[in-house]
């Protein structure tokens, strides 16, 4: 199996989506680091901004079988997991599966939803799984869980508790699109104003999705590079602005997450610069900054920033050349 099936696969997904997106490629190749490490994302960004629109084209491309849920505070956890319901005309049980029991479950608006329903998603989440009337039924595979929020409306939401946040392998900002962007996606929308999501066309297999997971599993990671990622981890856990640093499923995360970026660049390898241009995604969500650090209006990003600069990454993490034997 060739290692470049995740970059294939990639070029393929974004080639598809640039149908409908414009300026959002990095979002787009952080969506396809989750699938391919069956990692979960949440899209933070103001209204407008078409965090909803990403996460339907993403899985239009892909070909996943996806479910959107409105979050509101009057949704019940069995509205996300279903429930079991008694049919007076045949005198049995019928279950019936919620939304969740999809590849990839678009939660949006998610801090809108009370602690109790936000909590249904954990189990599936983690496990891959969900309980119905003491039974354990699995989800389909690949599962994925995009879940988007507004920052800027705190009225009428529930703030994530910190164990739902930490399901998360990353946390995505969609910023605002630049002069240029906004221009050419005005024009785009001014030549066909009915674009939109269902435009866009299955780009790849559920064989060539599978080949991306395993190129991804087989790509190397030199001890030097874990070493490098346990340096940043355990940085975050003494650094002075930071109150509580990252968990070791941080670590994980970071570790599963750079060797999907490796490959989709068709590296064979994971080289520091993966663990850069993660390391924010993955820990953003997760660190929770010192009053000291908040009064100084030092964002999380500005902390992991600097944390960064101040750790050498290693050299030399290529694979060494295996030996011809005779």
């Amino acid at each position: 199996m060739s290692q470049n099936s995740a970059a294939t696969f990639y070029d393929a997904v974004e080639s598809a989506s640039e149908t409908v997106l414009l300026g959002n490629e990095d979002v787009l190749e952080r969506l396809s680091v989750a699938l391919l490490t069956d990692g979960h994302v949440l899209l933070e960004g103001v209204p407008g901004v078409a965090k909803t629109t990403i996460a339907n084209v993403f899985a239009r491309a892909t070909g996943l079988e996806s479910n959107r849920i409105q979050m509101t505070p009057d949704i019940l956890p069995a509205d996300i997991t279903g429930t079991t319901i008694y049919r007076m005309q045949t005198g049995e049980f019928e279950r019936r599966e919620g939304p969740v029991f999809s590849n990839l479950v678009i939660a949006d608006e998610i801090n809108r939803a009370t602690p109790k329903t936000q909590s249904a998603l954990l189990e599936a989440m983690q496990e891959g799984s969900v309980s119905l009337d003491g039974e354990t039924l699995a989800l389909p595979s690949p599962f994925m869980v995009v879940a988007t929020q507004n920052p800027i409306e705190m009225e009428g939401t529930f703030e994530l508790p910190e164990a739902q946040r930490d399901r998360f392998q990353q946390k995505l900002i969609v910023d605002l699109p630049t002069e240029d962007v906004e221009h050419a996606l005005l024009t785009r929308f001014d030549d066909d104003p009915q674009l939109s999501p269902s435009e866009v066309e299955q780009s790849v297999s559920e064989a060539e999705l599978e080949a991306a997971r395993n190129a991804v599993a087989d790509t190397y990671v030199a001890d030097r590079v874990k070493q490098y990622i346990i340096d940043i981890v355990h940085a975050t856990r003494a650094d002075d602005e930071i109150e509580f640093g990252a968990s070791p499923r941080a670590s994980l995360a970071l570790l599963r997450a750079s060797k999907a970026r490796a490959a989709i660049h068709d590296r064979e390898y994971v080289i520091p610069d993966d663990i850069k241009a993660l390391a924010p995604a993955v820990f953003r969500h997760r660190l929770l900054l010192s009053t000291d650090a908040e009064l100084s209006g030092r964002s999380t990003d500005d902390v992991i920033d600097t944390l960064l600069e101040s750790i050498s990454p290693p050299e030399n993490v290529q694979p060494e050349a295996s030996t011809p034997t005779t």
